[in-house]
């Protein structure tokens, strides 16, 4: 992966996370900036190796699809495939467009679906098979432990000091 692709998917990363962390932050303004801050930077770097993760999550299933899989080094993020990632991130953000966001979402994946099908030898529908379950299954996976993150949290800072 070239050092401009890992740029671009850290920057979609952090969007992402920003679009998700922001909005709670706009409902509690006594937030200190530094709290801000250390949530922003982990959780985007988590989005980042998601985003990473989704061409070699895809080449996988398309690998266990063939019976004979193909030689060969697998699917990667090129920087023409990423930068739609990068806008899809941007647009993360709730009250700018969830649906454009998801609509991007998906041209990002269509984009994915030619190079996996041309490396794998996948017909078109069963590479966009493989490419959507990827995406579908790191989607939950993150939406599960972000889910988990926020009740640890909650019930934490419900404990009662003694």
């Amino acid at each position: 992966m070239s050092p401009a692709v890992v740029v671009l998917l850290v920057f979609a990363g952090v969007s992402e996370a920003a679009g998700r962390i922001l909005p709670l932050v706009a409902r509690r303004p006594g937030m200190p900036r530094t709290l801000v801050a250390a949530l922003l930077l982990p959780a985007g770097l988590v989005e980042a190796v998601v985003f990473a993760l989704w061409p070699l999550t895809a080449w996988t299933l398309a690998e266990s699809v063939l019976s004979s899989p193909p030689p060969g080094t697998g699917l990667e993020w090129t920087p023409g495939v990423v930068a739609p990632l990068v806008l899809a991130a941007v647009l993360a953000f709730p009250l700018l467009g969830p649906l454009l966001h998801l609509v991007l979402f998906v041209g990002v994946g269509a984009g994915l679906v030619g190079p996996l099908a041309a490396a794998s030898g996948l017909d078109w529908w069963s590479a966009a098979g493989c490419v959507a379950v990827a995406g579908a299954g790191l989607a939950l996976a993150v939406e599960t432990v972000r889910r988990l993150v926020v009740r640890i949290s909650a019930t934490g800072a419900q404990e009662p000091s003694a």
